[in-house]
């Protein structure tokens, strides 16, 4: 397999279908939002990527549950494990693709998960506390258990900290029986590297180009479906303060602006997240995002040819 990672804005989705078109793959998407459906412009699945010199290139995990569920990282193994095994019963190559370094991190470590229920009791007893002191009991939990299963990066609601937490006492309070074992998956990794203050470029520029788009409209439509706000707000980022910008909590300036924060602090994570990955043992190629698009392909094909 190919795997192609990078922060927000760097330009992963091109170059992956571009490897696709050259060595005859197909795309299994590695990003925690991009699986669901109408949620389109605000988790940046850009569509019209996937079609290369008038050629669709397929890809899986994208547009596969409803809004307003909450997809989880138990059930992205099980419909990784699907796809991977439908590509390659094909011949083509998997290229997994995307930014929710945990997701892909646990696809590579072939991690062994159990579904945790909800613990009611515990929500109760932490839904008074700040994200920031969520944050510091998830952090604690993390180092106790010797984890690296919660990507902090998406940990940015309240409601997804306390989900964490959950998952982290039952994996501490509970012997894991019945797990889903997944074997690892061999895989040549490719990271963008995005300068820091290119990447906040993009990341501006992307934001406001979203929101010419119609980001808006887009959730006021999510919510006309009688999905409650608390639950876009849940998946973070653009669902978040788009949601609380329209139910009157911030103003259009403020939203941009703390929006515009948000995702800058969310790309310095991912790449945080991806750093961390080359010290738990995990080769990176790194490709400079500058490159032009044959530079990088001939990169790609000549480290791949040599590592497969």
């Amino acid at each position: 397999m190919i795997t192609i990672l990078g922060p927000t804005a760097s330009g992963k989705t091109s170059l992956a279908t571009a490897c696709c078109m050259k060595f005859g793959g197909e795309i299994i998407s590695a990003d925690s939002r991009q699986v669901y459906r109408r949620m389109d412009i605000g988790t940046g699945k850009d569509l019209a990527d996937y079609v290369v010199d008038g050629v669709r290139v397929p890809y899986h995990l994208i547009d596969i549950v409803e809004p307003g569920t909450k997809y989880n990282l138990f059930e992205y193994q099980k419909d990784f494990a699907t796809a991977y095994s439908d590509i390659s019963k094909r011949g083509a190559l998997p290229v997994m693709c995307g930014g929710t370094g945990l997701y892909i991190e646990a696809v590579l470590n072939g991690y062994n998960l159990v579904p945790v229920p909800e613990n009611k009791d515990l929500r109760q007893k932490l839904g008074s506390k700040t994200l920031e002191e969520l944050t510091g009991m998830l952090a604690e939990l993390k180092s106790e258990n010797g984890s690296n299963m919660h990507n902090t990066t998406d940990v940015d609601t309240v409601k997804r900290a306390i989900r964490a937490i959950e998952i982290e006492c039952y994996y501490k309070e509970n012997v894991r029986s019945n797990e889903c074992s997944m074997p690892k998956v061999d895989s040549v990794i490719f990271g963008i590297s995005v300068e820091r203050d290119e990447r906040r470029r993009r990341i501006t520029k992307r934001l406001r180009q979203r929101l010419d788009d119609g980001m808006v409209d887009e959730v006021r439509g999510l919510l006309s479906e009688g999905i409650p706000a608390e639950n876009l707000i849940y998946y973070g980022l653009e669902y978040k303060y788009v949601t609380q910008y329209i139910i009157g909590e911030f103003s259009y300036e403020e939203m941009f602006r703390r929006l515009e924060i948000a995702i800058h602090q969310f790309a310095k994570r991912q790449m945080t997240w991806f750093r961390g990955m080359e010290r738990r043992g995990f080769k990176i190629h790194w490709i400079d995002a500058g490159m032009s698009m044959d530079d990088k392909i001939a990169l790609v094909s000549n480290i791949y040819e040599n590592e497969r």
